[in-house]
């Protein structure tokens, strides 16, 4: 099958995500011209991710009223923006202020201001309302206000509208059918190893949205409610008796959620199905270490696709080598490591890195996505060194998404292994120092495989 034909399959299933109406912004066409966003020729990437941005930034500057004043206190203006070098005088925001909440009714305020443009008519019901019940009345409203958890138990809150969170779904799901051509097929019997979807406003549950529409009859490893409350208490270091009680459920949980993948596993290799496994890497190394102990392995072959996202931390104290968890999913799955692929995302942008199937280096999407990598000084450093990422996304319509994030990356100018062109993060991304952990994958494990003993 033709790349073109693939494409086209791939769209016929991801209709609803598109946007509305014939007439694309830049943020669009950087988005959702390019047929793949990995194999964009140089100039042709850097015309797309210049007008995106600068779109966005006028969009930011002159509709959002807390980045209009940020802006003017650093003297940069949309009219200061006019080569692709100017990019880095973008005001950028650091992740740590979407963690700096109010709660209550000041929660919902404070996500009202950090909203770019007008925001839907929102009702708020009570005198203190939860962060659950706020994010609930903007969602009801038309939004989808995700979030996410650093180990501490301090929340990531980001307000998307409909058409960022639709832009994040189709860019992370095309990224990964691009680099997985010609493998992938709507045939594919999907697992999904995280919190269903549509249970849950966590963001590592609700970006596999789009998981239901490109596989067929997906399973989901968490399939129950998941508040902020829940959360908070796998992810904090409480050692109260309510924190102990549903960690000491979430272990349970993990043992049968593993009986049940091995049992998928067994029912799916029987038919010679197709299958995708989409999700926390602990999970499918739980599923090796189980199946490894019983003595049994699988010669899946190529009728196999994993893909990871979100941290390697298997146990507490132990953090997986990527390498090693393709050896053994080859061992014991009998699954080609060229078929076993990892990501790179974050719940405050749309910016999905994936890696080559031939390399595994984290390839960057630079249609829409500016990437820089910044010293402790917040100064831009050169290729191939190790400092802070950082991105302007142009595709972000909700807030500006212009962000320091607190992981240390090193880039590099092109893929030292395949053809693709664009610069690229070498994988093993970790966090900076003094940055607490994070991830889709660390809030999964934390509440699914914490014991007693904490």
């Amino acid at each position: 099958m033709g790349y073109t034909e693939y494409e086209n399959i791939f769209e016929g299933r991801v209709q609803k995500y598109l946007p509305n109406g014939p007439e694309w912004t830049p943020a669009d066409k950087a988005v959702y011209g390019p047929k793949d966003l990995f194999r964009v020729p140089t100039e042709e990437a850097d015309s797309l991710r210049f007008d995106a941005v600068k779109y966005q930034f006028s969009r930011h500057f002159e509709q959002n009223s807390m980045y209009h004043g940020f802006c003017k206190d650093a003297g940069v203006s949309p009219s200061d923006i006019k080569s692709l070098a100017d990019l880095a005088r973008i005001p950028l925001i650091q992740s740590e202020f979407f963690k700096s909440t109010p709660t209550g009714r000041d929660f919902a305020t404070w996500l009202g201001n950090i909203y770019t443009g007008e925001l839907p008519p929102v009702k708020i019901t009570g005198k203190e309302p939860s962060y659950d019940q706020v994010i609930e009345a903007f969602n009801v409203a038309g939004l989808v206000t995700t979030y996410s958890s650093g180990t501490g138990g301090r929340f990531t809150f980001v307000p998307r509208d409909l058409r960022s969170f639709n832009i994040n779904e189709y860019a992370m799901a095309k990224g990964v059918i691009s680099m997985f051509y010609p493998k992938w097929n709507p045939g594919t019997y999907g697992y999904l190893l995280l919190p269903n979807p549509f249970k849950t406003n966590l963001f590592a549950g609700r970006l596999g949205t789009i998981y239901y529409d490109i596989m067929r009859d997906v399973n989901c490893a968490v399939d129950r409610v998941i508040d902020t409350d829940l959360i908070k208490l796998t992810m904090s270091d409480d050692k109260g008796l309510k924190s102990r009680l549903v960690k000491k459920m979430s272990d349970r949980a993990q043992k049968k959620a593993v009986g049940d993948i091995i049992a998928w596993i067994e029912k799916r290799d029987a038919s010679k199905d197709d299958i995708g496994f989409c999700g926390a890497p602990f999970l499918m190394y739980s599923v090796i270490e189980r199946l490894r102990d019983e003595g049994r392995r699988f010669d899946i072959g190529e009728r196999g696709l994993v893909l990871t996202g979100g941290g390697w931390k298997v146990h507490e104290l132990k953090r997986m080598p990527e390498e090693e968890f393709r050896k053994d999913i080859k061992d014991v799955l009998g699954i080609p490591s060229e078929n076993v692929i990892d990501m790179y995302g974050m719940v405050e942008g749309n910016g999905w890195m994936v890696q080559c199937p031939e390399g595994h280096h984290l390839h960057i999407p630079t249609t829409y996505l500016h990437p820089m990598v910044l010293d402790e000084n917040f100064n831009q450093v050169g290729y191939g060194e190790y400092g802070r990422f950082a991105f302007l996304d142009g595709s972000m319509y909700s807030y500006p998404g212009f962000i320091i994030t607190g992981d240390r990356v090193r880039m590099l100018e092109r893929c030292p292994v395949c053809g693709r062109p664009g610069p690229v993060l070498e994988p093993g991304i970790t966090r900076a120092a003094g940055k607490e952990s994070r991830g889709c994958a660390e809030e999964v494990r934390k509440v699914m495989s914490s014991d007693m003993g904490g």
